[in-house]
């Protein structure tokens, strides 16, 4: 326990260092200046970038020829920082209500020092946002759990007590079933309370800086990438508006499971064995036989997890299984460079016709494809049972992790309307936020489509039935 107290923030650091030098800007200009803004992104090109609507923007063509009308923010070497307008227009809104606000234009500070060390290390921003999500999630469960009174405890039993009569009406209580199968294989349980204990935060990190550099990084002009026969300068078909969707899901994620958990605590299975619970509500608990893997005797218990700021009773939703299932789906669907010809077809046996020119093909996705499906399936499906192995979740909770998910994935940018807050805060700290140019999209022989409709295909069916033309 000592030893992890000092290596687990060890590991997180090192994570959120090593991605900020990783998605540094090599060749950052000690001044630059850029076009004010005429206008903020609207919501729906910030929209939630769900698997069916994923950076609705349009393609670019060659970047040689087109490459100004593909750029956000173009700089101009014509505006002074001392020539910027003070003010920029944001629009707020939830549903089909709109309003524009009037809120401080902070590029008038883009050139002061700090500013240029955004510019340089942009992930500093990310580490920023990630610190203020995860430790206001933290806090807020602190809170809960210090002010938690012995009647909140007894509630939290009863729900859990609850979760199990669902899930026995609904056939589906296997939770003893897998823990004894996993009990039965020693080498196999310390394996899973080590993934339930160690990865959770660590892989968020990681999957985070990821996915920087893939949608951001690779995509900025300032840096282009070398240009290959037959290719353009765009490195990666995802954008930026990919990565900014994915981390306010996360943010929204919390919100809702701090909602959920704070109004109705539920307490997880591993912790309904307590032998000092007297009374039928006690033995009704402990004759479920469930058992503390993580915590007891040879466990592998987190330094996130065993402080008493801890909310033990936080089970509902599981945000283990939310958050994995987030990056799972992203990751299977994430948009690819697949060249048509290194994606086999092969014909259906049910469509075979007497003119083979007219046969019906399976256009199989590419090994990158199969790669993210695996990698994308395996994450949240270990998560899952580990959660579940460990006795720190009820199935349900992984479905409410689930639920949770799906609404903060379709309603995440509701925190766009927190960006004229943003903009005062930096303005009080006289602070500029780099908005680094990016190409979104390219047109290239990696890219099956030349339009946004056929790119959201590839990304979700790529084994598309597709018709051979005679």
């Amino acid at each position: 326990m000592a030893i992890g107290t000092v290596i687990e923030p060890l590991v997180v650091i090192v994570l959120l260092f090593g991605g900020t030098w990783i998605n540094r800007l090599r060749d950052a200009p000690r001044s630059y200046y850029i076009e004010p803004s005429s206008r903020s992104p609207t919501r729906d090109e910030a929209s939630n970038c769900s698997p069916s609507s994923v950076e609705r923007g349009p393609l670019a063509q060659n970047l040689s020829s087109h490459s100004e009308a593909h750029l956000t923010r173009s700089p101009s070497a014509s505006l002074l920082p001392q020539q910027e307008r003070r003010w920029r227009a944001r629009e707020i809104g939830v549903g089909s209500w709109r309003r524009e606000l009037t809120t401080p234009n902070t590029a008038i500070f883009r050139n002061r020092r700090f500013s240029r060390l955004l510019r340089r290390f942009p992930f500093l921003i990310e580490c920023w946002y990630w610190t203020l999500i995860y430790w206001t999630y933290q806090l807020a469960r602190a809170f809960t759990a210090v002010t938690f009174q012995e009647e909140t405890v007894d509630v939290a039993r009863k729900h859990a007590l609850q979760v199990i009569t669902l899930e026995e009406e609904l056939h589906i209580a296997w939770e003893v079933d897998i823990q004894q199968y996993f009990l039965r294989h020693p080498l196999l349980m310390t394996w899973t309370n080590r993934l339930y204990s160690f990865i959770h935060i660590p892989g968020t990190i990681a999957f985070l800086v990821w996915l920087y550099y893939y949608t951001t990084t690779l995509n900025r002009v300032e840096e282009p990438q070398p240009v290959f026969l037959g290719e353009s300068a765009c490195d990666s078909p995802a954008g930026p508006a990919l990565y900014r969707a994915r981390r306010r899901t996360m943010a929204v994620c919390n919100l809702l499971a701090f909602v959920v958990f704070t109004l109705w605590p539920c307490m997880p299975p591993r912790l309904l064995s307590d032998p000092s619970v007297e009374g039928s509500v006690g033995e009704l608990s402990r004759s479920y036989g469930f058992i503390d893997t993580v915590h007891g005797e040879g466990g592998s218990g987190s330094v996130w997890t065993r402080n008493r700021f801890c909310n033990q009773y936080a089970a509902m939703p599981s945000l283990h299984f939310g958050y994995a299932l987030m990056i799972g789906l992203t990751v299977m669907t994430i948009p690819l460079r697949c060249r048509k010809c290194c994606s086999p077809s092969m014909a259906h046996p049910m469509f075979k016709t007497s003119n083979p020119d007219r046969a019906t093909v399976f256009q199989l996705p590419c090994w990158r494809r199969v790669v993210c499906i695996t990698v994308g399936f395996l994450y949240p499906f270990c998560i899952l049972a580990a959660i579940i192995a460990t006795a720190n979740h009820f199935i349900l909770d992984a479905v409410a992790g689930a639920i949770v998910c799906g609404l903060a994935w379709w309603g995440n940018s509701v925190l766009l309307n927190l960006l004229p807050i943003e903009d005062l805060f930096l303005r009080s700290l006289r602070i500029h936020k780099p908005e680094l140019r990016v190409v979104e999209y390219c047109s290239s022989p990696y890219i099956d489509s030349d339009d946004d409709a056929a790119i959201h295909e590839l990304m979700l069916k790529p084994w598309e039935i597709q018709p051979v033309a005679p």
